[in-house]
C-alpha cells in the first residue's frame, strides 16, 4: 500500500515539474495522483513532510536557482518561467528561501561563503540544550563534506536555527539549541566522481537525511540522533538555501585528489 501512495505522490511531483509555470491548483495535483484533494492532501504531507502547495513552491525556486547559473535570462523572465507573475514577489521569497538575491546567487554561480544561522530564534539563558548524533551512509568512503541543520519546519529553507559542517561521515553536535520543534536536515555530496561544476552533479550524487520533529525542552537532554543517509529521491523536498559552498569543498576534495594522484 504505501509504494502504491508514494507512485501516486511521485505522478503528482511530476505534473508540477511539467506544468512548473502554470497556475496549477490542488485539485490538479490531486487528479495526477488519482485520489481525491482532502485524501491527496493527507497522504502528500505524510509522504513528503509537507503541503502539496509548499513542495511546488519549493520546485519552483529549485529551478530558480538552476535557470540563474545554466542560462542568461533575466531575473524577470525567470519568475515567469517558474509561475511568479511578480518579479517582485518572486525575489522576496527567492531571498528569504535562499538566503541571498537572485542576483546574488547568479554573481556567485550558486556558491554561498558561509552558512549564517538564525539568531532571532535564539533562547534565554538557560533555555538551551545540545542535539548530537552521527552520520552515517550507504557508502562512507565516498560521502564528502556533511552539512548538518536544525530548521523549524521539514523543508530545509532560510538560515538554519544551528548546524555545522563535518568532514564525511561521523559524529556531529550542535550546541545552543533554542528551545522548540525542530527539524533535522543532513546532506552530502558523492566525492568520486569530477564533475565541472556544482550544479552538473547527478541527482544519485546527492545524499540526504531527516529526522523530526526534535523537541527542546528546558533542562531535558535530546536523545542521541541516529542519522542514515540516503540518495535523494524525487519525493524528498527540494534543498533550497544555498549550501551549495559544501558542494564546492567536494570539488575541491575532487581537485587535490586528481592532482595527487
Amino acid at each position: 500500500m504505501e509504494d502504491v501512495i508514494e507512485r501516486a505522490v511521485e505522478r503528482a511531483i511530476v505534473t508540477m515539474r511539467d506544468n512548473i509555470a502554470e497556475p496549477l491548483t490542488i485539485d490538479d495535483m490531486a487528479r495526477a495522483a488519482m485520489f481525491s484533494k482532502f485524501h491527496f492532501s493527507r497522504i502528500f504531507r505524510r509522504v513528503t513532510g509537507v503541503s502539496p502547495g509548499r513542495f511546488l513552491s519549493a520546485i519552483r525556486l529549485q529551478e530558480a536557482k538552476h535557470l540563474l547559473v545554466s542560462t542568461t535570462l533575466n531575473v524577470a523572465d525567470i519568475s515567469l518561467r517558474v509561475g511568479y507573475n511578480s518579479v517582485g514577489t518572486f525575489s522576496s521569497r527567492f531571498t528569504r528561501s535562499v538566503g541571498m538575491s537572485p542576483t546574488a546567487y547568479r554573481r556567485y554561480r550558486g556558491f554561498s561563503s558561509r552558512i549564517p544561522v538564525d539568531e532571532t530564534r535564539g533562547s534565554s539563558a538557560g533555555r538551551t540544550s545540545t542535539v548530537q548524533g552521527t552520520v552515517t551512509g550507504p557508502d562512507q568512503e565516498d560521502l564528502g563534506f556533511v552539512f548538518v541543520g536544525l530548521f523549524p519546519d521539514p523543508l530545509p529553507e532560510g538560515r538554519p536555527v544551528r548546524c555545522a559542517v563535518l568532514n564525511g561521515a561521523g559524529a556531529f553536535e550542535l550546541e545552543t539549541v533554542p528551545e522548540g520543534h525542530w527539524y533535522l536536515l543532513v546532506q552530502s555530496v558523492r566525492t568520486d566522481g569530477s564533475p565541472t561544476d556544482a550544479h552538473d552533479l547527478d541527482p544519485e550524487d546527492i545524499f540526504v537525511g531527516s529526522h523530526g520533529p526534535i523537541i527542546v525542552r528546558r533542562d531535558q537532554a535530546v536523545p542521541p540522533i541516529e542519522m542514515s543517509l540516503k540518495p535523494a529521491r524525487s519525493i524528498d523536498p527540494p534543498v533550497l538555501l544555498a549550501l551549495l559552498d559544501i558542494r564546492r569543498m567536494a570539488l575541491d576534495q575532487v581537485g587535490y585528489r586528481a592532482e595527487a594522484a
